[in-house]
């Protein structure tokens, strides 16, 4: 049935041709598109990884689901203990541990509220390397050196050289000032990110609030998809600790713009197969019609209905995935040849900054599209043929 639904398909070239090249468009379309959004979701994950929380962090357990009078009491002690296993872990690669404080941060003229960062800063230079950093250079070893979000340098009209004055409470509710030189200025593209942190050094930070904790400890991993059996592997060692997945962390600016953009390719998806739907539909209808007379000579040879239907299936099949295939072909060749530098989007909602959104392909696209196309084809074909399968044989025979 195959082979002669193939052999098929060379008696009117012109005709297959035109029906190929409408479902490679539709499939070409398919393709690029997911492979366009795609591109976009790892865009947006490595930012959210690399720019502000790793792949994910620790804290003791519902420490972020409850508003402590006295926070410090619950934060992370003999975290070196901790960071010592975590390391011996397979898939952790970075541990960060990070203390999180209010200041007030000062040009010596104006002051502005800001949230403070005490991090491992040789370590987390190696990994955060999406924060973009605009002037200056990031914090490393530098003592007494401060990097500071764009929209913070801005108000206090500081750049890297200047000194400011960070103001805080330490955990025993008592002053504490310290003079930073700031080192570099950096510009994620969240504005309320950037207007509000600053980040220093974690001993600094631990000596400014009196305290040898840490609020968090943030982790690299070898890859993304690793992240449930490390959460397993953490919560079974420590069960006063909770750790919790990047996608949690950030579900305002990560997690909704995932579930919005697989919505919206969900929908651009039904109307691209719509489409080809018609178009198949319209173009093997107009070539069934053309073949009612040798529907008509298969139906007195004794090949009935469902047969007959077997063939014209088998035919739409072969369409659709030889079709699929050869949009998939051009599709991935357009983009390699003029398209392999990504594309610059304009900043998306809650962003100040552009993306450069590089396509990516994988296999599962392949299968998705390739599945897709060939099922229109076939609904497009099984649409078309059945009238003319089931119409009476005489006259079928007597069409022209």
């Amino acid at each position: 049935m195959i082979y002669l639904a193939f052999r098929n398909l060379f008696r009117n070239v012109r005709r297959t041709v035109a029906i190929i090249l409408t479902v490679a468009l539709g499939a070409g379309s398919l393709f690029s598109f997911a492979g366009f959004i795609n591109g976009i979701l790892d865009e947006y994950r490595e930012n959210t990884i690399h720019a502000h929380y790793g792949h994910g962090q620790i804290n003791t357990f519902g420490y972020r689901d409850t508003v402590y009078e006295e926070p410090w009491k619950y934060w992370i002690k003999d975290y070196v203990e901790i960071e010592k296993y975590l390391l011996e872990q397979e898939d952790v690669e970075y541990v960060f541990p990070r203390v999180t404080f209010p200041a007030l941060i000062s040009n010596g003229n104006v002051s502005v509220g800001s949230m403070g960062h005490g991090i491992d800063a040789v370590k987390e230079s190696e990994f955060f390397n999406s924060l973009n950093i605009e002037e200056g250079e990031t914090l490393r070893d530098q003592e007494k050196g401060i990097i500071l979000g764009k929209g913070l340098a801005n108000a206090l009209k500081v750049k890297p050289g200047d000194t400011v004055d960070v103001m805080t409470k330490s955990v025993k509710n008592r002053g504490s000032k310290e003079s930073f030189v700031v080192t570099g200025i950096f510009h994620t593209g969240l504005v309320d990110f950037d207007s509000r942190i600053f980040r220093i050094q974690l001993p600094e930070a631990q000596a400014m609030l009196k305290t040898d904790r840490v609020e968090q400890i943030s982790l690299g991993l070898t890859d993304h998809t690793a992240w449930d059996k490390v959460e397993h592997s953490i919560e079974d060692a420590y069960p006063d600790l909770e750790a919790i997945p990047f996608n949690e962390l950030d579900k305002v600016y990560y997690q909704h713009s995932v579930d919005w953009l697989k919505a919206q390719f969900n929908v651009v998806q039904v109307i691209i197969l719509g489409i080809v739907l018609l178009a198949i539909f319209n173009t093997i209808s107009a070539a069934i019609l053309e073949r009612k007379q040798e529907i008509g000579n298969l139906r007195a040879n004794g090949e009935s209905v469902k047969d007959i239907m077997k063939l014209i299936l088998a035919e739409g099949m072969l369409l659709g995935i030889i079709g699929s295939i050869v949009g998939i072909l051009l599709s991935y060749l357009v983009v390699t040849l003029w398209l392999n530098n990504g594309i610059l989007m304009p900043p998306g909602p809650g962003l100040t900054r552009q993306f450069h959104i590089v396509f990516k392909f994988d296999w599962n696209m392949i299968y998705r599209a390739v599945s897709l196309s060939a099922i229109s084809a076939i609904v497009a074909a099984s649409m078309a043929g059945l009238k003319v399968a089931r119409m009476p044989i005489a006259k079928a025979l007597r069409s022209h």
